[in-house]
């Protein structure tokens, strides 16, 4: 493992150079990986371990028909490829157990009793195990239990793979049955794109991760959203000002800045009036939210998020609700204006492609 240094204390990380495909694939030449679910993390790890010459095949109950035809749609044939969930982990010697956090609880009885010795059980998120009181998941000592956890959206994962690029991830072993356990599990982490792979635990990943989704990742980020654009508005300021100012600078070129060089690489390529702006009144926004992340985190520990889970996303209404709840999102002033505002991006950039190369005759273009 390598050995970095982020921000003054070392951490050993696997890298593609350390742990390449060749061994990956030499690790798991005699294993069947059968991903269960195609849902949201689903596709992504299934479509790049195929992509990249391993053995798999994917387990999908055809009550959800929409996450079946998907499936097919992608190429994975009926019968030969893609099964109903029994049949696919009796089929696996790696189980991936990627349905949705809620319902592993109603699929591990069908999980669990098509198990053999020396399988290993593959998590992307700690929840279930850790929180085993709930959805009483408790796997036998006689398979490797283990996690890669990618930090991004199946989506992104899919995207970045086909683009030659990774997204990093974290991995741990909760139980080492075979022996070969960490092998597996880094393996499995370079054969569906890691970037590089990071140890943690299944209770530090799964407490980081409720943390970070509820916080800044999307619930903190959305809410300050809203209440910036809903301020603006409030003093006057017309939909598309407020927008752009609120989302569309960040997401189409500040962040860019901060995901190259970092936070203050960012703010010395800024004016001066916005560095000495940002600096002054990020200490009043982080005094402000700490106590909710103080909150957040607490709740996270002691189960309350993931009790919350388990009853809301449980519910047999609850793709009923959410459409709903995320309509309301979509519809609102904000979400429009940022639609008005993308369908203006083609033609921005096509007019600026016009007028650099009129500008530019003669030169080479980027």
């Amino acid at each position: 493992m390598a050995v970095i240094d982020f921000g003054g204390t070392k951490e050993e990380v696997v890298m593609r150079e350390e742990f390449p495909m060749a061994r990956a694939r030499e690790v798991l030449k005699d294993e069947t990986i059968a991903v269960i679910g195609y849902g949201v993390q689903g596709p992504g790890q299934s479509l790049n371990l195929k992509d990249n010459g391993f053995r798999v095949i994917v387990g999908q109950s055809q009550q959800f028909k929409e996450d079946w035809d998907r499936a097919v749609d992608d190429g994975w044939k009926p019968g030969k490829d893609l099964f109903e969930v029994e049949e696919a982990v009796q089929r696996g010697t790696i189980i991936e157990l990627l349905v949705a956090d809620a319902a592993h609880k109603a699929i591990w009885p069908a999980i669990k009793r098509n198990l053999s010795p020396g399988d290993a059980l593959f998590f992307s998120h700690g929840f279930s195990i850790v929180y085993n009181d709930q959805t009483k998941i408790i796997p036998p000592g006689d398979i490797d239990v283990i996690m890669v956890a990618p930090k991004g959206s199946g989506t992104s994962l899919r995207r970045n793979f086909l683009s030659g690029e990774g997204i990093n991830a974290s991995f741990a072993v909760y139980n080492d049955a075979t022996g070969r356990a960490r092998e597996r599990c880094l393996a499995l982490g370079i054969g569906i794109g890691a970037g590089y792979l990071f140890p943690t635990t299944f209770e530090k990943e799964v407490h980081s991760d409720l943390v970070g989704e509820r916080g800044v990742l999307m619930g903190a980020l959305a809410g300050i959203m809203e209440a910036q654009y809903d301020t603006l508005r409030k003093h006057g300021h017309s939909p598309s000002e407020a927008f752009n100012e609120t989302v569309e600078e960040l997401t189409e070129s500040l962040i860019r800045l901060v995901g190259e060089n970092g936070m203050d690489w960012m703010y010395s390529n800024c004016s001066a009036t916005a560095q000495r702006g940002a600096l002054d009144w990020k200490p009043r926004f982080k005094k402000a939210v700490m106590p909710v992340f103080r909150e957040l985190y607490d709740r996270v520990a002691s189960g309350a998020e993931t009790r919350r889970v388990i009853s809301a996303c449980g519910r047999p209404d609850y793709k009923v609700r959410l459409g709903k709840e995320l309509e309301d999102m979509g519809n609102s002033e904000m979400w429009q204006a940022g639609k008005a505002t993308r369908s203006l991006r083609p033609r921005r950039q096509a007019e600026g492609t016009v007028s650099s190369a009129k500008g530019t005759a003669g030169r080479k273009s980027n």
